[in-house]
């Protein structure tokens, strides 16, 4: 017997729905039951944020960086940033470079003296805003069209959209927003209360499962630092 030769299952937001309310204990039933499941999977994403790193949305990015000008914004979506270096040259791959640049506080960059000191940056503060983010870097570059801010961020998983779209996962993750949709629409229905316990089990198992799979897999080298006295 042949197989399908296929790995593209990827159900769209509709069929998501259907299969977590029939694991909740009763099938879709209405307008109002996709509308509530919808509401639900959103709430569910942000959950998935504050969980940890998906690093299904990590991102590349770069800010160009303008002589005398500290503070630059960030993606609307950004969550924080995961590493970012201070990329030096004229364009050209002979002469790029990129050098550390070290994430400070807010305490650490309030007691700078001198906030308009301008050279090569070597560290950022990175505003972690509700609506805007934003990076300020010190000291404020000394020219223009020589730096760039590059950085590696993580941003919002997407919204669930109108219904028809896809979800914004990768699939090892399709059976943890199932479960977890599961258990997000039984909450809401007092008649479905007595599966809530087994939804939640449930739901934190596919959580673990898909957690420990998405991971960085390359070698950790831990190098002692002698502190002479």
């Amino acid at each position: 017997m042949t197989t399908s030769g296929t790995t593209s299952f990827n159900p769209d937001f509709v069929e998501l729905a259907e299969e977590a309310w029939e694991r909740a204990g009763r099938p879709m039933r209405s307008g109002y039951d996709l509308r509530t499941a919808r509401r639900s999977m959103n709430l569910l994403t942000i959950e998935l944020a504050n969980r940890g790193l998906n690093m299904w949305t990590y991102e590349e990015g770069s800010i160009p960086l303008v002589q005398g000008t500290a503070t630059y914004d960030l993606p609307a979506d950004t969550i924080d940033l995961l590493d970012q270096v201070i990329r030096t040259g004229d364009g050209n791959a002979s002469t790029q470079t990129d050098l550390t640049i070290t994430r400070i506080s807010v305490s650490t960059y309030s007691s700078i003296p001198n906030k308009l000191a301008q050279g090569r940056p070597i560290q950022v503060w990175v505003q972690r805003l509700r609506d805007n983010p934003k990076v300020t870097v010190w000291p404020t570059p000394n020219q223009s069209n020589f730096y760039v801010f590059k950085y590696w961020r993580l941003r919002r998983i997407q919204d669930a959209g109108n219904g028809a779209e896809t979800p914004d996962a990768t699939f090892r993750f399709i059976p943890v927003l199932v479960s977890g949709l599961a258990y997000y629409v039984a909450m809401k229905v007092p008649e479905l209360m007595d599966r809530v316990p087994m939804l939640k089990e449930d739901y934190e198992q596919q959580m673990d499962l898909a957690s420990s799979e998405d991971r960085e897999k390359a070698p950790v080298r831990l190098v002692p630092r002698f502190m002479p006295y």
